[in-house]
């Protein structure tokens, strides 16, 4: 693993993205902008915060980002197709549960789920999505509470399922890269505030990052959700810092991918 995590950081420092996103803010758009493309489209849902996390902010956790960087790192790594946009750039989407849209996104990312509260309507409309072949990726929430908080809301949307460790053998971890274990990558913020040496955000409450998962009736993962760990961190804040990037960003693009992969061929 290691040889090829090195591998990953040479083809990515060999174009940093530091800055590239800067010279143009494009408004929020939706999935079916994109749809007659056919590629891969990064979305991104929209739910409504019912708490607070320590250095989260709700949906807009990585946004937009790592949305951007996860989709454009894959056209480089793979020869996955992405979506662009009118500029050429990885084109990424934003949406709510209720709208018509939620059907165009075969992929579907939420970070700082610890915050999270469906309503009645949406836990029957997220359980529809997933049902019908719909993929949901749960990452950056740290320690207990956000953890019992995210397991409730899930079990409202799929009582029936149960959530379960992913195994290492899984085939979400060796598509194209070997990911002997979860990394835990904190945000860039926490790593500063730590003297540029912490991992865990909860301390000792956090200390061991995890994969879980929903399968449904076949074993298709329906959802996963990486705990303890903020995998995004590591694709939005790449060309932020050298240091940080080295330590994190491989990793973390390694999983993204893996997860991509998964998606595109389950």
């Amino acid at each position: 693993m290691a040889s090829r995590l090195l591998c990953i950081a040479s083809i990515l420092a060999a174009e940093p993205l530091a800055g590239q996103w800067g010279r143009r803010w494009a408004p929020t758009r939706k999935p079916s902008e994109a749809t007659e493309q056919g590629g891969f489209t990064f979305c991104r849902l929209q739910y409504n915060a019912v708490r607070r996390e320590w250095l989260g902010q709700g949906w807009r956790t990585d946004y937009p980002d790592g949305d951007r960087n996860l989709p454009l790192r894959l056209s480089q790594l793979t020869k996955a197709d992405v979506t662009r946009n009118e500029w050429g750039d990885p084109f990424h989407a934003v949406v709510r549960l209720m709208e018509g849209d939620l059907y165009e996104c075969p992929f579907l990312f939420a970070s700082d789920v610890g915050t999270i509260g469906f309503t009645a309507v949406e836990a029957v409309r997220l359980r529809d999505y997933l049902l019908k072949g719909g993929f949901l990726w749960a990452d950056d929430f740290w320690g207990n509470y956000a953890w019992a908080n995210w397991t409730r809301e899930m079990q409202r949307v799929l009582p029936e399922y149960s959530i379960v460790p992913v195994p290492p053998d899984h085939v979400i971890f060796h598509t194209l890269y070997t990911v002997d274990s979860i990394p835990q990558i904190p945000s860039i913020q926490y790593w500063r505030q730590s003297g540029r040496g912490g991992t865990s955000e909860r301390g000792s409450e956090s200390a061991v990052p995890t994969m879980h998962g929903i399968m449904d009736d076949s074993g298709r993962l329906m959802v996963i959700m990486t705990h303890n760990t903020d995998i995004a961190d590591g694709w939005e804040r790449e060309g932020e810092d050298d240091e940080f990037f080295y330590l994190f960003s491989p990793n973390a693009y390694a999983v993204g991918i893996n997860v991509v992969i998964y998606m595109l061929t389950h």
